[in-house]
């Protein structure tokens, strides 16, 4: 529950709340407790990407060292970690579930595979694995996949991609007499995904199904109502470019040659070998992702935070695709000087983001803090706990002024969802509910500031100068006015 005994499903990241918990039970003041678990998957990301990177890029030797360096050292990155939102546990998990993925014995010297004599005896070698180990193999992967689904529904897309990308690098390029003996090599490490992965995810879909009757939390809808608008405003094309943007505001910018060439560089391989169609796997999760929010959920505010997952991708590429460029500019003095130039910048432009991300960090803070926290806080201190509180941004309220909540967002009040766009019958819902008080930014509010159900006046609103510099406006709070008939 969101609010004390008031019974809702609304979050997408119940493996992060479980964590931030842990810091309360063990005393740990929250901000310390929050910022270490947002240090440790950082730096979980820079460790992972080292190595996804080597296994990426092999015959570069400092691809794995700079894909790790350049992850902790990406602006979006750090804010996601600084921000105590899921997004960098999200992030981590991801390139860890890609890594297990690779580590599939099925996999085994695919930079190898040369000769037909070669793959035979490989095959043989495989037949004689232990088909317990491939099932504990593929255990562990379901595992950190239930995780990440935990971090974030959409992460399923992610583990039923890596089984698909297994199945087709084991078969692709193989005799069609051998995949009978492939096929159950594979069925049992996929028989162990699929078993840790429901073990892991089957309670979260029971609660969900048995509060709401859906296996998606309620927040999964809302939000796909709240920006139907949006979908219906841009194209297709326009929403992947803004969700993009904010993207391109870093030091991916520079290495967007590089990202070019990596995809080159293993398209192809992967017309020499078959089987390293497995280095897709990066390439093809941010596109899907990118593309589920493009056409369900294109929301590009806070720098893009809902697809920041598909930078680790994008970087791994960048990087490895940044040192080929150098490589291969050694052939001749201007390849030199020009691969250098674009690798320089990468690095020089980095500190120069690193200040602006700081800038936008503290800018965020300023905002949140002074315009829903002190809201809350004055609601704490001046308003009747027991009276119902219709309110858009929830999430102040609900921890510093707990209390009986009617969400305007549709979160914790599904029933909102159905006429989340329908201001005349939002209002009628609150008078039937008897909301007492409504807190909302104006471009929030579901009735015209001289609506008379809303009272003269608001009775409380934040002078903070931040907002308005942001291009925004102040938090309100009206005490409603409603007449003895709803209708």
């Amino acid at each position: 529950a969101f609010v004390p005994g008031q019974t809702s499903v609304a979050s997408t990241a119940p493996l992060y709340t479980l964590l931030l918990s842990v810091g309360y039970l063990l005393h740990i003041p929250f901000f310390v407790w929050t910022f270490a678990l947002s240090v440790i998957a950082l730096a979980g990301a820079g460790w992972i990407g080292r190595r996804v990177g080597a296994r990426l890029f092999p015959d570069l030797p400092h691809a794995g060292l700079w894909s790790g360096l350049v992850m902790v050292a990406s602006w979006h990155l750090i804010w996601a970690a600084a921000s105590g939102m899921e997004t960098m546990l999200f992030c981590t998990l991801s390139l860890v579930v890609v890594w297990l993925g690779w580590q599939n014995p099925l996999l085994a010297n695919i930079h190898h595979r040369d000769t037909e004599d070669t793959e035979k005896n490989e095959l043989k070698a495989k037949e004689k694995q232990n088909l317990k180990k491939l099932f504990q193999q593929g255990f562990i992967l379901g595992l950190v996949g239930a995780a990440l689904t935990l971090t974030r529904p959409e992460g399923i897309g992610l583990v039923g991609l890596t089984g698909l990308f297994v199945l087709v690098a084991s078969l692709w390029g193989t005799n069609r007499a051998q995949w009978s003996a492939i096929l159950p090599l594979y069925l049992a490490w996929a028989g162990g995904v699929i078993s840790a992965w429901v073990l892991g995810v089957a309670p979260y879909l029971a609660l969900n199904y048995d509060v709401s009757g859906t296996l998606l939390p309620d927040t999964s809808r809302a939000k796909q109502a709240e920006y139907a608008y949006v979908r219906a405003q841009w194209s297709l094309l326009e929403r992947y470019g803004r969700l993009l943007l904010p993207l391109l505001a870093s030091g991916l910018i520079a290495l967007l040659p590089g990202v070019i060439y990596g995809i080159y560089d293993v398209i192809q391989r992967v017309r020499h070998n078959r089987h390293q169609i497995i280095y897709w796997l990066p390439l093809v999760w941010a596109v899907m992702l990118l593309s589920a929010y493009a056409i369900r959920l294109p929301a590009n505010y806070q720098h893009g935070r809902y697809v920041i997952p598909i930078l680790p991708p994008l970087l791994l590429y960048g990087v490895g695709g940044t040192l080929g460029i150098m490589r291969a500019g050694r052939r001749s003095p201007a390849g030199r000087v020009a691969s250098r130039t674009l690798a320089l910048s990468a690095v020089l432009i980095t500190p120069g983001f690193w200040v602006l991300g700081a800038q936008a960090y503290a800018r965020d803070v300023r905002i949140i803090n002074t315009e829903m926290v002190e809201t809350a806080q004055w609601i704490d201190q001046h308003l009747d706990p027991d009276d119902l509180l219709a309110v858009h941004d929830i999430g102040a309220v609900g921890y510093y002024a707990p209390r009986p909540i009617f969400d305007l967002a549709g979160l914790v009040s599904p029933d909102v969802v159905p006429v989340i766009d329908d201001h005349a019958a939002l209002m009628q819902m609150m008078c039937a509910r008897a909301v007492r008080y409504l807190m909302v930014f104006p471009d929030q509010r579901p009735a015209e500031a001289d609506d008379p159900r809303l009272g003269l006046t608001p009775i409380f609103q934040t002078e903070s100068p931040y907002a308005a510099e942001a291009g925004g406006a102040n938090m309100m709070i009206y005490e409603m006015n409603w007449s003895t008939d709803c209708n």
